[in-house]
Protein backbone atom coordinates (compact mmCIF):
# COMPACT_ATOMS: atom_id res chain seq x y z
CA UNK A 1 0.00 0.00 0.00
CA UNK A 2 1.40 3.33 -1.01
CA UNK A 3 1.77 6.58 1.70
CA UNK A 4 0.98 9.68 0.01
CA UNK A 5 2.16 12.76 1.84
CA UNK A 6 2.57 16.52 0.75
CA UNK A 7 6.48 17.51 0.57
CA UNK A 8 5.92 19.73 3.80
CA UNK A 9 5.68 16.49 5.75
CA UNK A 10 8.50 15.27 4.22
CA UNK A 11 11.01 16.16 7.43
CA UNK A 12 8.31 14.13 10.39
CA UNK A 13 8.95 10.61 8.60
CA UNK A 14 11.65 9.37 10.55
CA UNK A 15 10.05 6.53 12.60
CA UNK A 16 7.65 5.77 9.83
CA UNK A 17 7.41 2.06 8.69
CA UNK A 18 5.55 2.01 5.43
CA UNK A 19 5.13 -1.92 5.20
CA UNK A 20 5.37 -4.12 2.94
CA UNK A 21 5.21 -3.99 -0.77
CA UNK A 22 3.05 -6.73 -3.22
CA UNK A 23 5.02 -10.02 -3.77
CA UNK A 24 6.56 -10.52 -6.85
CA UNK A 25 8.39 -13.85 -8.72
CA UNK A 26 11.74 -14.10 -9.45
CA UNK A 27 11.48 -15.66 -13.14
CA UNK A 28 14.41 -17.06 -15.66
CA UNK A 29 13.38 -14.85 -18.07
CA UNK A 30 14.22 -12.13 -15.68
CA UNK A 31 17.61 -13.53 -14.30
CA UNK A 32 18.81 -14.04 -18.21
CA UNK A 33 17.95 -10.45 -19.30
CA UNK A 34 19.64 -9.39 -16.00
CA UNK A 35 22.93 -11.99 -16.93
CA UNK A 36 22.51 -10.09 -20.65
CA UNK A 37 23.32 -6.20 -19.17
CA UNK A 38 25.44 -6.69 -16.86
CA UNK A 39 27.31 -9.72 -18.36
CA UNK A 40 27.45 -12.43 -15.62
CA UNK A 41 26.32 -15.38 -17.00
CA UNK A 42 27.45 -17.99 -14.36
CA UNK A 43 25.66 -21.09 -14.18
CA UNK A 44 24.06 -20.78 -10.69
CA UNK A 45 22.15 -17.90 -12.46
CA UNK A 46 21.26 -19.07 -16.33
CA UNK A 47 22.05 -22.82 -16.18
CA UNK A 48 18.96 -24.55 -14.60
CA UNK A 49 20.09 -28.01 -15.51
CA UNK A 50 23.67 -27.42 -14.12
CA UNK A 51 22.14 -25.24 -11.65
CA UNK A 52 19.64 -28.38 -10.12
CA UNK A 53 23.22 -29.91 -9.32
CA UNK A 54 24.61 -27.37 -7.59
CA UNK A 55 24.73 -25.65 -4.04
CA UNK A 56 21.72 -24.39 -4.29
CA UNK A 57 19.54 -27.11 -5.89
CA UNK A 58 18.55 -24.92 -8.72
CA UNK A 59 18.92 -21.74 -10.28
CA UNK A 60 19.43 -18.45 -8.05
CA UNK A 61 18.94 -14.34 -8.89
CA UNK A 62 22.03 -12.27 -8.33
CA UNK A 63 22.18 -10.29 -5.45
CA UNK A 64 22.32 -7.21 -7.35
CA UNK A 65 19.27 -8.31 -9.71
CA UNK A 66 17.24 -8.55 -6.40
CA UNK A 67 18.70 -5.21 -4.57
CA UNK A 68 17.81 -3.46 -8.07
CA UNK A 69 14.08 -4.61 -7.26
CA UNK A 70 13.96 -1.83 -4.30
CA UNK A 71 13.87 0.61 -6.67
CA UNK A 72 10.58 -0.52 -8.28
CA UNK A 73 9.24 -1.64 -4.17
CA UNK A 74 10.07 1.77 -3.11
CA UNK A 75 7.83 3.61 -5.56
CA UNK A 76 5.13 0.84 -4.55
CA UNK A 77 5.66 2.65 -0.68
CA UNK A 78 6.13 5.94 -0.69
CA UNK A 79 4.79 8.97 -3.05
CA UNK A 80 5.54 12.58 -1.84
CA UNK A 81 3.77 15.28 -3.75
CA UNK A 82 4.69 18.56 -4.76
CA UNK A 83 8.28 17.88 -5.62
CA UNK A 84 10.47 18.97 -8.66
CA UNK A 85 12.70 16.01 -8.63
CA UNK A 86 13.31 12.88 -6.72
CA UNK A 87 16.77 11.03 -6.53
CA UNK A 88 17.70 7.56 -5.76
CA UNK A 89 20.77 9.03 -3.86
CA UNK A 90 22.44 5.32 -3.45
CA UNK A 91 22.84 2.93 -0.48
CA UNK A 92 24.99 2.37 2.66
CA UNK A 93 25.65 -1.25 4.17
CA UNK A 94 24.19 -3.63 1.90
CA UNK A 95 24.08 -7.56 2.60
CA UNK A 96 22.77 -10.54 0.52
CA UNK A 97 21.87 -12.56 3.42
CA UNK A 98 19.88 -15.66 1.62
CA UNK A 99 19.87 -16.50 -2.13
CA UNK A 100 16.39 -16.60 -4.04
CA UNK A 101 15.65 -19.30 -5.78
CA UNK A 102 14.38 -18.34 -9.04
CA UNK A 103 10.22 -19.19 -8.98
CA UNK A 104 10.42 -17.45 -5.67
CA UNK A 105 8.65 -14.47 -4.74
CA UNK A 106 9.93 -11.76 -3.15
CA UNK A 107 8.56 -8.30 -1.01
CA UNK A 108 10.31 -5.42 0.75
CA UNK A 109 9.49 -3.84 3.64
CA UNK A 110 10.57 -0.33 4.16
CA UNK A 111 11.06 2.19 7.87
CA UNK A 112 12.57 5.34 7.23
CA UNK A 113 15.55 5.79 10.00
CA UNK A 114 16.28 9.62 9.28
CA UNK A 115 15.22 12.66 7.54
CA UNK A 116 18.42 15.05 7.28
CA UNK A 117 17.92 18.34 5.38
CA UNK A 118 20.13 18.67 2.58
CA UNK A 119 20.51 22.25 0.29
CA UNK A 120 16.89 22.66 -1.43
CA UNK A 121 15.31 18.87 0.23
CA UNK A 122 15.01 16.29 2.41
CA UNK A 123 17.34 12.98 2.42
CA UNK A 124 16.25 9.89 3.64
CA UNK A 125 17.82 6.85 5.23
CA UNK A 126 15.16 3.92 4.89
CA UNK A 127 16.13 0.51 6.01
CA UNK A 128 15.05 -1.80 3.53
CA UNK A 129 14.30 -5.68 3.92
CA UNK A 130 13.35 -8.03 0.96
CA UNK A 131 11.90 -10.79 2.01
CA UNK A 132 11.56 -14.58 0.35
CA UNK A 133 7.83 -15.88 0.95
CA UNK A 134 8.26 -18.54 3.30
CA UNK A 135 12.01 -17.91 3.89
CA UNK A 136 13.65 -17.81 7.19
CA UNK A 137 15.95 -14.61 6.49
CA UNK A 138 15.62 -12.00 4.38
CA UNK A 139 17.56 -12.34 0.79
CA UNK A 140 18.73 -8.66 1.01
CA UNK A 141 18.91 -5.58 3.50
CA UNK A 142 19.88 -2.25 2.52
CA UNK A 143 20.03 1.09 3.64
CA UNK A 144 18.57 3.10 0.90
CA UNK A 145 19.15 6.60 0.66
CA UNK A 146 16.38 8.86 -1.54
CA UNK A 147 16.35 12.48 -2.09
CA UNK A 148 13.53 15.17 -2.48
CA UNK A 149 13.77 18.59 -3.63
CA UNK A 150 11.16 20.73 -3.97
Amino acid sequence: MTTTIPYTEVAGLAGTDLGFTDWREITQEQVNTFADATGDHQWIHVDPERAKSGPFGGPIAHGFLTLSLAVTFWTELLEVDDVATKVNYGLDKVRFVSPVPVGARVRMNAVVAEVTEVVGGYQLAVDQTIEIEGGTKPAVVARGLYRFYA
